[in-house]
């Protein structure tokens, strides 16, 4: 979370990452939620991301999403990618195909000082090892709950559980999703410079 409000004082309004963490499995129990959250409700960033990683609670996650005012904009796609799949049909907030309507939502809650950010969910290439991955992910989780590890120790035994089972092959995949969304975030932190440029320019003129 650190690292988007560092974005926000530099003035970038545009932060790329591999997946968003969320409500974690048996979150509304435990209370075990990832404060990732809370940074998107309070720092006015726009995160470009694989949705969130399917370790978690993904409809409870979209839910503190949409309590805390963020919006979830599916590029190219109209369901919440699951980090390693393309999603099972999870609806995002809205679908925008082309980087300058991403720009123009995050243009306009910052002309509405809303004071929050935005995720903007890129599904990740195609791959064949995804259901060797899931695979791993459910057997990775019942080993966590057997073995009673939980809270802040979970993530990390999760994922280098799920890269043991696949092999290193879910690390490719991350590697592969992480680039892909690096690519969209320059796309649309481009179309958003430009819009800002073109704003300015107005305003400029329209002082003569």
């Amino acid at each position: 979370p650190g690292a988007r409000v560092q974005c926000h004082r530099a003035g970038i309004r545009v932060f790329c990452t591999g997946g968003i963490g969320g409500v974690h499995r048996g979150g509304h129990i435990s209370l075990d939620v990832s404060a990732d959250l809370e940074e998107l409700g309070r720092t006015p960033v726009a995160v470009v991301c694989a949705g969130a990683k399917s370790i978690l609670d993904l409809p409870r996650t979209l839910e503190v999403l949409e309590t805390k005012g963020v919006p979830v904009v599916g590029y190219r796609t109209s369901s919440f990618p699951e980090f390693y799949s393309r999603g099972r049909g999870l609806p995002v907030s809205c679908r925008c195909d082309t980087p300058e309507e991403v720009a123009r939502i995050l243009r306009a809650q910052s002309d509405l000082a809303l004071g929050s950010g935005a995720v903007i969910a890129v599904q990740p290439p195609l791959s064949d090892e995804v259901v060797r991955i899931e695979r791993a992910t459910a057997q990775a989780l019942e080993e966590a709950e057997a073995q009673g590890i939980a809270g802040r120790n979970i993530t990390p035994f999760l994922l280098a559980r799920i890269s043991e089972l696949t092999d290193g092959i879910s690390l490719q995949a991350n590697i592969t999703l992480a680039l892909n969304n690096a690519e969209t975030a320059g796309a649309v932190a481009a179309a958003y410079a430009r819009l800002e440029a073109a704003g300015r320019s107005s305003t400029h003129t329209s002082r003569l």
